[in-house]
C-alpha cells in the first residue's frame, strides 16, 4: 500500500470508528460487536505506525491514550467560565424570576431546566470541526489544559459532523458513571490503595493523571450543556444544544422548557426523587433563560451570570458528637471557629471538621461542650452544623464561649462595629496572617507565582527568608539551594520531603521575575486590602490610574466612586495610612512591579478626554459591537463601566431590546441616554 492509499484508508477508518464511538457512547445504540470494533481500531493503529505522518491529533487511536503530560499548562479562557449562583428554595427561585422580570420589563420569558451534573467543568474548543483544546474551569478566567486526557473520553467528539461554526467553545461536565466508579474502587482496594470518596473526586483525580493511557481506562463520560462563540447563528439556548447534538456531542435528554415557577418546581421535585435511579451523580437542577438576547440583556455580575441559577438539592444530614472547638486565623486577622467532630460518613466523605463561621452562629446554636450535633454539607461541599440535639446533652456540660485572645500570638481580639467577626490586630507579627497574606499575594488571580505553593512558602517563612510580600523579590539562588524539610502528608499519612534543588530554585526565581509584568489592578488586588476583591481593585485602578494617586485619596474621594462604599473606603484608607504598608509598597516599586495603568498596552493607545473618568452603563443588543466590545472600548478610552444605574452614572448606552425599566430609571435620574450611533459619534468627536 502506497502513501496515498494509506491516507484514504486511514481517513475512511477514522470516520467509521468515530461513528461507531458516537453510536455506542452517545446514542447507546451500538451497531457492531466489540470484536469488530477492536479489529478496525487495530488496523488503524498499524497503518498509523507504518505511516506516522498521517497519525493526526484527531485520530480515534488517541482515545487509548499514551501521551504523557508532566505539567498541565495554564490557559486563559476566551469566554470566562463563571460559576452559578446557588439557590435552595422555591422562594429563592421566585426571587430570581422577579429580578429577571424587573430587568426585562414586559418581555415573555422561557426557562430551560437541566440536570446539574456532579463532576468536573470543562471547556472544549473546536476549530474547523476539530478538537484543539480542553481546559478545566480553574478560577473561571483561566484553567489547566487537559487536552491529551480529554481525547480519551469516547463521548467527546474529536472531529465534528454536519454544519458547524468555524470556531466555538462548548462547556460541559466530565463525570465518572457509578459502574466505572465502583469498578475503579474495587481495583484500588485489591491493590491496597485508598479508594476514592465519591465519583466527583475520582473524575477530578483521573483528569489530572499524567499518563493519558491511565485516563482512558477510567471510563470517564461527558455531557455538554452550553455553546459559546462570537456571531453564532442561534436565537435560543435550546436551539444551540440541538445543533450541537447534530454535530456529534452528547446532549442530555433530561431537559424541560418551562414558563412558570410551578413547572420549574415540578421538574425539580421529579429529579430530586429520580436522581437515585440515574447511572451518574447530580446534585441539583440548573435553570437558564432560553433566549440569547435576553441573556445578553441580563448580563453578568462579577462572579456569575444573571440569566441562570442552580437549585441545589437538600443536603444529606447526619449526627455526631462535638469533640472541641478550635480557631483559625485568616490573612486579614479574622478568626473562624471550627467544630472538631467525631468522624462520620456524610455524602460519600468522612467529615471530621465543620465551620462555625463566627460567634453569632455559636450563640444561635447554643452550643455546649460534647454536644450531639446535626451536620450537613452546605451545597454538598462544605460541612456545617445546622442544629443541636439537646436531648443528648449532659446537664453538666458548659456553654462554648468565643475566645478573646488570638490562639496564635496571644493578642487581645477586637470586633468592629456592625461586623460579626472578631479580629487579631497584630497583623505584622501573627504568623497565620503573615503567611496568609503571602499566599494570597502569589495566588493565580493575583501575582500568579505558581512555583511557590503553600508548602514551599511555609518552609521559607520558617527559615526566616520571608516575613512580608516584598521579601519575595529579595530572594537569592544561593540562600534557596539545598533547603529541605520533611512533613507529614495528612491525606496519605506518609512522611514526605520538600527539597529546593537547582531546577526548583530556578523555577521559583523565574516565576517571581515574570510576576513583575502583572498589570496594576492585579497588583492592587494582590496587596490583600480588606474588602478589596478583584472587581473593587480594578475599579480603583481604573479610577485613579496609579498607586500614588490612590494613596493620596481621602475617604470622601473614595466614596464618591459609585462602586465604593464607606466600609471599603475606610479599609483602603487604613491600609495606606500604615507606615509599614507604605514601606512595603516602596520596596515593591523598587523591585519593578507595576503600580500604574499602562496606557501603552491599551488597544486605542489613547485616552479620550470626552470619555475619561465618565461612568457608563451599557445595555441591549448592538449592530457594530458586542456588549463586551463596547465596554472594552469605554475602558480603553478611560471611561468606567458600571453594572447598574445610579445617580452617579453619566451615560446609558442603549441598544435594541433594552428593558424599558432601565430607560425609565435613567430618565428619572437625569442620565444622558446614547444610542449606538451617538456613542460612536462621541468616540470620534
Amino acid at each position: 500500500m502506497d502513501a496515498s492509499e494509506a491516507l484514504k484508508r486511514i481517513e475512511a477508518l477514522s470516520r467509521e470508528i468515530e461513528e461507531h464511538n458516537y453510536n455506542y457512547y452517545v446514542l447507546a445504540q451500538p451497531t457492531i460487536s466489540d470484536f469488530s470494533f477492536d479489529m478496525k481500531l487495530k488496523e488503524l493503529s498499524e497503518l498509523e505506525s507504518q505511516f506516522p505522518e498521517y497519525a493526526f491529533d484527531d485520530s480515534p487511536t488517541k482515545r487509548v491514550g499514551g501521551d504523557i503530560t508532566k505539567e498541565f499548562a495554564t490557559v486563559a479562557h476566551r469566554f470566562p467560565m463563571l460559576s452559578l449562583s446557588n439557590t435552595y428554595s422555591t422562594e429563592e427561585i421566585m426571587d430570581f424570576q422577579q429580578r429577571t422580570n424587573r430587568m426585562l420589563g414586559d418581555s415573555e420569558v422561557e426557562y430551560i431546566c437541566e440536570l446539574k451534573y456532579d463532576g468536573v467543568a470543562i471547556s472544549l474548543t473546536y476549530e474547523n470541526g476539530k478538537l484543539v483544546r480542553a481546559v478545566t474551569r480553574g478560577d473561571g478566567s483561566q484553567g489547566d489544559e487537559v487536552s491529551n486526557n480529554a481525547r480519551t473520553i469516547r463521548s467527546i467528539p474529536l472531529r465534528l459532523k454536519g454544519n458547524y461554526p468555524d470556531f466555538f467553545e462548548i462547556r460541559g461536565e466530565i463525570f465518572m458513571p457509578h459502574k466505572a466508579f465502583n469498578q475503579l474502587n474495587r481495583i484500588k482496594e485489591e491493590q491496597g490503595d485508598k479508594p476514592f470518596a465519591n465519583p466527583r473526586n475520582a473524575a477530578a483525580g483521573s483528569l489530572k493523571l499524567q499518563d493519558s493511557s491511565m485516563v482512558a481506562k477510567r471510563k470517564l463520560d461527558c455531557f455538554l450543556y452550553y455553546v459559546s462563540g462570537n456571531d453564532l447563528p442561534f436565537k435560543t439556548h435550546h436551539e444551540s444544544l440541538m445543533a450541537a447534538r447534530g454535530w456529534g456531542f452528547k446532549i442530555s435528554d433530561h431537559t424541560k422548557s418551562c414558563k412558570s415557577i410551578s413547572e420549574i418546581q415540578e421538574f425539580i421535585d421529579h429529579w430530586d426523587k429520580e436522581r437515585h435511579n440515574l447511572s451518574f451523580d447530580i446534585d441539583g437542577v440548573v435553570i437558564k433563560i432560553n433566549d440569547f438576547h435576553q441573556q445578553e440583556e441580563l448580563g453578568f455580575t462579577a462572579k456569575s451570570p444573571r440569566w441562570a441559577i442552580a437549585y441545589k438539592f437538600k443536603a444529606e444530614q447526619v449526627s455526631t458528637r462535638l469533640r472541641y472547638v478550635s480557631y483559625q486565623v485568616g490573612r486579614t486577622g479574622a478568626l473562624t471557629p471550627v467544630a472538631n467532630l467525631e468522624p462520620v460518613q456524610l455524602a460519600g466523605t468522612t467529615v471530621k471538621r465543620a465551620s462555625l463561621h463566627n460567634e453569632d452562629i455559636i450563640n444561635k446554636l447554643d452550643l455546649h461542650e460534647k454536644d450531639t450535633v446535626h451536620v450537613e454539607k452546605g451545597g454538598e461541599i462544605i460541612p456545617k452544623i445546622v442544629g443541636v440535639d439537646i436531648t443528648q446533652r449532659d446537664d453538666k456540660s458548659e456553654k462554648i464561649r468565643f475566645i478573646r485572645e488570638c490562639p496564635e500570638c496571644g493578642a487581645q481580639l477586637k470586633k468592629n462595629e456592625g461586623e460579626a467577626a472578631w479580629y487579631c490586630p497584630n497583623e505584622f507579627a501573627c504568623p497565620p496572617q503573615i503567611k496568609g497574606r503571602i499566599e494570597h499575594f502569589v495566588g493565580r488571580k493575583a501575582m500568579d507565582i505558581s512555583s511557590l505553593g503553600e508548602g514551599k512558602l511555609d518552609i521559607l517563612y520558617q527559615k526566616g527568608l520571608i516575613e512580608n510580600i516584598d521579601d519575595l523579590y529579595q530572594l537569592k539562588s544561593d540562600e534557596l539551594l539545598g533547603i529541605e524539610k520533611s512533613y507529614k502528608d495528612e491525606e496519605e499519612g506518609k512522611e514526605r520531603i520538600v527539597r529546593f534543588r537547582e531546577k526548583t530554585v530556578q523555577n521559583i526565581l523565574d516565576a517571581i521575575e515574570e510576576s513583575k509584568k502583572v498589570p496594576f489592578e492585579r497588583v492592587l488586588f494582590a496587596l490583600g486590602i480588606r474588602h478589596t476583591g478583584e472587581t473593587v481593585a480594578k475599579t480603583l485602578a481604573q479610577h485613579f490610574g496609579s498607586i500614588d494617586k490612590l494613596m493620596e485619596a481621602s475617604e470622601e474621594d473614595l466614596t464618591n466612586i459609585t462602586e465604593i462604599g464607606p466600609k471599603i473606603a475606610e479599609s483602603v484608607s487604613e491600609y495606606f495610612g500604615s507606615e509599614r504598608n507604605q514601606k512595603i509598597i516602596e520596596n515593591l516599586k523598587n523591585a519593578g512591579l507595576k503600580f500604574e495603568i499602562d496606557v501603552i498596552e491599551k488597544k486605542t493607545n489613547t485616552v479620550k478626554p470626552q470619555i475619561e473618568g465618565k461612568k457608563f452603563m451599557v445595555s441591549g443588543i448592538f449592530q457594530n459591537f458586542s456588549r463586551n466590545g463596547i465596554k472594552e472600548t469605554i475602558e480603553e478610552a478611560g471611561g468606567i463601566n458600571q453594572s447598574s444605574l445610579s445617580s452617579k452614572t453619566d451615560f446609558l448606552v442603549a441598544g435594541d431590546k433594552m428593558g424599558p425599566s432601565k430607560k425609565t430609571k435613567a430618565e428619572k435620574l437625569g442620565i444622558t441616554i446614547l444610542d449606538e450611533n451617538e456613542f460612536i459619534n462621541m468616540l470620534e468627536n
